[in-house]
């Protein structure tokens, strides 16, 4: 054979392991760049999260035996044993610098929803005094969260008595302009009901599901109540937030002295619900700063300072950190945190987080921010909790709206912590 023909040979040998090689560096090289990019895997995440049925969100149906259907306490019955009785009746572009007042620089934690490159992120910057653990320049805000009464709606019902049967009959019929208490921005109402000083006996209403106007209509019995007796007792109404996997949460109360009601002509009230002793049990307040870009379609959250935490280590004092969620449609997407605080019971953070969130998202999308006691030895324990979304608790929805009509400037605004 010619050496001509033995060269061609070779040639058209290597040639398809010259591009079998070819094409195994190009996937390699292919992957290993798209695995340094998260933008599908961001983009992909909402686009789930948009195809999830809806009997999935808040954790799926309620049990059905969830609320004891209690309708009727006889009076002549020893506590603990009453009759249990009755129904219920029909019926961004522009990186624009935070400042505030003093020398104290911003730590700053980008996050992006189609990116994590932090280079097109803005260097923040803001100043806060330490050793100021109250801030002087929003007097205003800390009067909207010391109104611990505000807005927590009204309940009405109406009462008769039956004089033949000595019955005291309880008409518990609608709730409005409730809080919401959960973080999708409404709440799972029901009432609670006794005649004080007796507390052992007491009755509820079922639950109304994602409810802050709900409609009861429900009927109560309290047989076998002389009329002189009843003088002596005290209608005591409490409403709650229903939560499947934790306590149920107070809303408010009622106390209505059955001697300062003319039980003979049937009355209907409307009551104003007031808040219930300790329900959050003077848990801390959290200074929370948020600037909206809607060019770069950008939220930026400053974790800025808390103060008057509650102390959850036997030394009288806590750990404090923050951690901030993002959740979109009840889905948690993202979770953040600041560094922790050691023995401090009014820490300050100054730490930035920087999310990019779609314009079409923003409706359905808000941010857990949890208090937090570090413990090396247990599980860290949960101080309060706040959430920021456009449908919340009237305080965390008015600086929501602020923020999205105060585009590009930070809004600071001090939020009381939650159970």
């Amino acid at each position: 054979m010619r050496a001509g023909d033995v060269q061609q040979v070779a040639e058209s040998t290597l040639l398809p392991l010259v591009v079998a090689a070819a094409s195994v560096v190009t996937m390699v090289m292919t992957l290993a760049l798209c695995s340094l990019c998260q933008w599908c895997y961001r983009r992909d995440s909402y686009m789930e999260l948009e195809r999830d049925d809806e009997t999935t969100e808040k954790g799926g149906a309620f049990p059905p035996s969830n609320i004891v259907t209690r309708k009727t306490i006889k009076f002549e019955r020893p506590p603990g044993k009453a009759m249990l009785r009755g129904n219920v009746q029909p019926n961004a572009d522009g990186h624009e610098e935070e400042s505030a007042e003093n020398g104290t620089s911003l730590k700053v934690h980008p996050f992006s929803l189609h990116n994590l490159s932090a280079s097109s992120m803005p260097s923040l910057s803001l100043r806060l005094s330490p050793s100021s653990h109250d801030d002087e320049g929003s007097d205003s805000n800390e009067e909207a969260v010391s109104e611990p009464g505000a807005n927590l709606g009204r309940i009405q019902f109406s009462m008769s008595y039956n004089f033949d049967t000595m019955t005291l009959v309880l008409h518990i019929k609608r709730a409005v302009e409730l809080p919401a208490k959960d973080f999708s921005g409404t709440s799972d109402p029901f009432v609670k009901i006794c005649l004080l000083p007796d507390k052992k006996n007491k009755m509820e209403t079922k639950v109304k599901r994602r409810n802050l106007n709900p409609h009861w209509n429900e009927t109560f019995q309290f047989e076998g109540f002389p009329y002189d007796k009843l003088q002596h007792r005290v209608l005591y109404l409490q409403v709650f937030d229903y939560d499947r996997f934790s306590r149920n949460d107070p809303i408010g109360e009622v106390h209505l002295p059955l001697c300062e009601v003319d039980l003979t002509e049937s009355p209907t009230f409307w009551k104003d619900l007031r808040p219930c002793p300790n329900s959050n049990d003077n848990l801390g307040e959290l200074l929370v700063s948020l600037c909206y870009q809607p060019t770069a379609q950008r939220i930026t959250i400053v974790v800025m300072k808390a103060r008057h935490l509650k102390a959850m280590d036997i030394t009288g004092t806590s750990d404090p950190y923050v951690k901030i969620w993002l959740v979109y449609r009840e889905k948690k997407i993202e979770k953040k945190k600041t560094s922790c605080k050691k023995r401090c019971l009014n820490p300050v953070f100054n730490e930035s987080f920087i999310f990019d969130i779609p314009m079409d998202k923003m409706k359905e999308t808000s941010f857990i921010i949890s208090v937090m006691d570090k413990d090396t030895l247990k599980k860290n324990d949960v101080i309060g909790k706040v959430c920021l979304a456009p449908r919340s608790g009237p305080l965390e929805t008015k600086h929501w709206k602020e923020m999205i009509s105060k585009p590009r400037q930070p809004v600071a605004m001090w939020h009381g912590l939650k159970k």
